[in-house]
């Protein structure tokens, strides 16, 4: 049996998932995740400390564009970079959030000629925007 696929998020989902971050206080166990900006997954991250909450992939499309979303001049690791769902890397991304403070966190895999890499981005509601593609 497959397990029950992820809700499919729009901007106002995905705003509204990681606005339920108690920003508060400190978490020690998501630390090594927060980053404005794409990093790779620790490999020593315990990835229990996550959950997966919904996803922005449309699972009709098999081939989401690889095209990025960049008016303002940065790039696919700036840290100011537009969280565009429409456009690559989001339109490939899961949403997690942290078990003990519910930070929200994109998750894709990036997959070259000879290497996987699992990048992570904290989401910060300021930088969705809704652009389509």
């Amino acid at each position: 049996m497959d397990p029950i696929p992820p809700a499919r998020l729009g901007a106002a989902g995905l705003i509204a998932l990681a606005c339920e971050a108690d920003l508060s206080r400190p978490c020690t166990v998501c630390e090594p995740l927060r980053s404005p900006g794409w990093e790779s997954m620790p490999g020593s991250f315990d990835r229990r400390a996550l959950v997966r909450v919904g996803t922005l992939r449309d699972p009709d499309d098999d081939d989401p564009t690889l095209a990025e979303h960049h008016p303002g001049g940065t790039h696919g690791w700036s840290p100011d970079a537009p969280i565009a769902l429409a456009y690559h890397p989001y339109n490939r991304c899961d949403l997690w959030q942290c078990v003990d403070c519910r930070r929200a966190y994109l998750r894709y895999t990036e997959y070259g000629g000879y290497y996987e890499d699992e990048r992570v981005r904290q989401v910060d509601p300021a930088r969705v925007v809704t652009t389509e593609g």
